[in-house]
């Protein structure tokens, strides 16, 4: 039978509980989702030889479950999980946590007790992934996303940019128009790409398979995107560890390799984004033509290193802070540019309040290649107000995604939310982008008349404004202000 999605998001935040204490979530949550990743694929894989994962001997979660209340237990774990590592080429991956770590887990008694009871509970019977039936619903997949959302929540400020929520990652997959995708070698790459998650939307919202390429400078997150591609059916993606403005990995013949689609979510605002390279010396030419970046604001470096790395029929969608669009100096000059050479295709303002590690209000710039010699102005949407509070974070909602998505893909222009603006109408505003400047979504102010809440009735004014709904009907006669007399009484 299928394993109840609420059952095992219940049974993994136990596991949470148990290491509370001796590290904050940005720890913890490298040894449960380690474990997690051991327990599916012994589940999935252990013997058989015609799997994507070999479970060696001495290699597997019974092996861990062997370990339970000795001595030794966070060593033998640690080389359960290196003899996984070894066997899959997995080495640097699923082998950077230490269950042998006295500091975040304790010492002696204290140690084999919390190991004993983490791995018991994911020893629960109801947890077997070998026996879950449905193969359509990557439940796996999602309880990891689950995880690492809540862990993203419980990190604090600046400790879950790991994470994208993964309603703005969908927003990003529909704009960029992957549904028209018609081969496995179209190529989907994201230079930020945290755990992952934002290139597996991109992935799932694609008719056809993509071949998934991806870089990202922290080696534990690294990890957690490697460790997300294999729970996901995609091994064979390439996610590679660096600096993405210093030291690119993706090349071709000594250029920036170039991809069909490109995604990202950027650190907001880096500080230190020209740390080593000499980014007035670019040998990928990223800024030539449009101008360098302040030196210590790398939004617009990481834009123009997406634009450098598209193809001529490529599209890009990228998620930045709100100043991009009209902050000035060094990066109105860019701005301009961009404008003058019509690559930008739209724009959409997001809620804020949306992301783990900063309230403030960021947007989706969608970048267009291909569309750029026939493109008469920019397309902008200001979503801002459409969200569901939820705790302490915004959220958007189904019915958000749906409307951001499905306005942008047919370009329909609607009071207060969206329009097409035409590329003088910005050269008028000289190139400030800054979304109220071209849409307002201001509600009118709810005018209370005092004579209607002391005497009854309906306003003339709150009738009038209902007109363009068509003339009353018979049925609306008597209770309709316009044709009731001072002797009338509604029904």
């Amino acid at each position: 039978m299928a394993l109840k999605k609420s059952d095992l998001y219940s049974s993994l935040w136990k596991s949470c509980d148990e290491l509370r204490g001796g590290m904050d979530a940005s720890q913890y949550k490298d040894y449960v989702l380690t474990l997690l990743f051991v327990k599916y694929v012994s589940d999935k894989y252990a013997g058989r030889t015609d799997s994507i994962v070999t479970v060696p001997v001495g290699g597997g979660f019974a092996d861990m479950v062997a370990a339970k209340n000795k001595t030794d237990i966070g060593d033998r774990i640690n080389k359960i999980i290196a003899k996984l590592a070894e066997e899959n080429e997995l080495k640097g991956v699923i082998d950077l946590t230490d269950f042998n770590d006295e500091e975040k887990l304790g010492k002696g008694k204290d140690m084999v007790d919390r190991l004993t009871k983490l791995v018991g509970i994911f020893e629960n019977p109801d947890l077997n992934f070998g026996k879950n039936r449905s193969d359509d619903d990557d439940i796996l997949g999602d309880a990891y996303e689950y995880l690492m959302r809540h862990f993203a929540t419980e990190s604090g400020k600046s400790k879950g940019q790991f994470y994208t929520p993964a309603e703005v990652s969908r927003i990003l997959a529909n704009v960029i128009g992957v549904e028209h995708s018609t081969a496995r070698s179209q190529s989907v790459y994201d230079p930020t790409c945290g755990s992952g998650s934002l290139l597996l939307k991109v992935v799932d919202a694609a008719p056809v398979g993509l071949t998934i390429y991806g870089q990202e400078n922290d080696n534990a997150t690294k990890a957690l995107a490697v460790m997300n591609m294999w729970l996901h059916g995609h091994p064979g993606s390439e996610i590679w560890k660096g600096n993405t403005l210093s030291e690119p990995h993706f090349l071709d013949h000594g250029k920036l390799k170039q991809f069909d689609y490109v995604v990202a979510n950027p650190p907001f605002s880096q500080k230190n984004w020209k740390t080593g390279f000499s980014a007035e010396n670019d040998p990928y030419e990223r800024f030539t033509g449009y101008g360098l970046p302040p030196e210590k604001n790398g939004d617009y470096a990481f834009l123009l290193h997406i634009l450098k790395s598209m193809k001529s029929t490529a599209t890009a969608a990228c998620i930045l802070p709100h100043g991009v669009l009209f902050r000035g100096n060094a990066e109105a000059v860019i701005r301009q540019n961009l404008v003058e050479r019509k690559v930008i295709k739209g724009i959409i303002g997001l809620p804020a309040n949306l992301f783990y590690g900063t309230g403030i209000p960021a947007c989706i710039i969608v970048l267009d290649k291909a569309g750029a010699d026939k493109r008469k102005g920019i397309f902008i949407i200001d979503a801002s107000k459409g969200y569901l509070k939820d705790g302490n974070k915004n959220r958007l909602r189904e019915q958000d995604i749906h409307r951001i998505s499905d306005v942008f893909k047919a370009e329909l222009q609607l009071p207060g939310f969206s329009r097409l603006v035409p590329f003088s109408e910005i050269e008028g505003n000289a190139y400030n982008l800054n979304i109220p400047r071209y849409i307002d979504s201001t509600e009118a102010e709810d005018i209370q008349d005092l004579s209607a809440h002391l005497q009854g009735g309906i306003p003339d004014r709150d009738v009038d404004a209902l007109a363009p709904i068509g003339p009353c009907t018979p049925a609306c006669a008597r209770s309709c202000s316009r044709h009731m007399t001072a002797g009338d009484t509604a029904t």
